[in-house]
């Protein structure tokens, strides 16, 4: 019974603890943000020069060397390098997080033995860390459709639609992956390996259309899939959200979230013994 119970109020818990720590979490994602360029010349201002860079490399790279072009699109390069930018801006973030989350807990000893932190809240510090970076980017990202294609279509408004289920989603894995981390250290080295294939086996550098449809299917599965392409799709195509789609994958996010809060929350209790 009190299992099921916990299982219950997770969500409740969970709100609780955020708004507990809105303070906190708003210094740790400050401090993490500005500590990743301490010592650097221009600081904070190496966030909006690394996708610029990361922008010109990938389109020299793909539309240059490669001569790739987006299937459906036009021949613009610049065009080809904002589609691609757009699916990296998604990748990035996800990438940024589950990297780095089954090594939260153990890179942070000192948390876990202060029996008043709410060591929860890490992952939450990372997802707004990367959530900054990717809205930086995406200004990036906007400034150049501005300057090369004018204003955007009125769908790109919807983008923030687009972001609340993959952003539980990426909690929710962060939360499982933390707690892992800590029992099974070999997940680190899983992880990345993890993360680089479904690159790969995600619509990034490619649209699910150009591929067989006997091997669209693995597309489909991947967690990147379908954000990545609603996202191009209110962005630079102009097409509304796909409600029935969204509505699935919604639910499924919240389960993820739902779930990865539980499991954090019960398995907490032993990361002290462990560590």
């Amino acid at each position: 019974m009190k299992a099921n119970s916990s299982i219950i109020k997770a969500p409740i818990d969970l709100v609780r603890v955020i708004n507990t720590n809105l303070s906190l979490i708003h210094s740790l994602t400050k401090r993490e943000v500005i500590g990743k360029y301490k010592g650097s010349l221009i600081g904070v201002m190496w966030s909006f020069i690394n996708p610029v860079l990361m922008l010109a490399v990938y389109t020299f790279v793909f539309s240059v060397v490669f001569k790739a072009r987006w299937a459906g699109g036009s021949d613009s390069k610049t065009e080809f390098a904002l589609v691609l930018f757009s699916g990296l801006l998604i990748f990035n973030l996800f990438s940024e997080c589950i990297t780095r989350a089954p090594s939260l807990i153990i890179g942070n000893v000192n948390y876990v033995k202060k029996v008043v932190f709410p060591i929860e809240i890490l992952p939450i510090v990372t997802l707004c860390s990367a959530l900054f970076q990717c809205f930086i980017s995406f200004i990036v990202w906007l400034v150049f459709y501005l300057l090369f294609f004018g204003l955007p279509n009125l769908e790109i408004l919807l983008l923030p639609l687009v972001m609340i289920p993959f952003i539980l989603m990426v909690v929710g894995l962060s939360w499982i992956l933390a707690s892992l981390g800590v029992f099974m250290r070999d997940i680190t080295q899983f992880i990345g390996i993890f993360v680089m294939v479904l690159m790969y086996l995600s619509p990034i550098f490619y649209p699910v259309s150009i591929l067989p449809e006997s091997y669209q299917f693995f597309m489909h599965i991947s967690p990147l899939t379908f954000v990545v392409e609603q996202a191009r799709d209110v962005m630079i195509w102009g097409k509304g959200m796909n409600w029935e789609y969204w509505s699935v994958y919604t639910l499924i996010s919240s389960v993820v979230a739902w779930f990865g809060y539980y499991w954090f929350s019960f398995t907490k209790k032993g990361f002290a013994d462990v560590i």
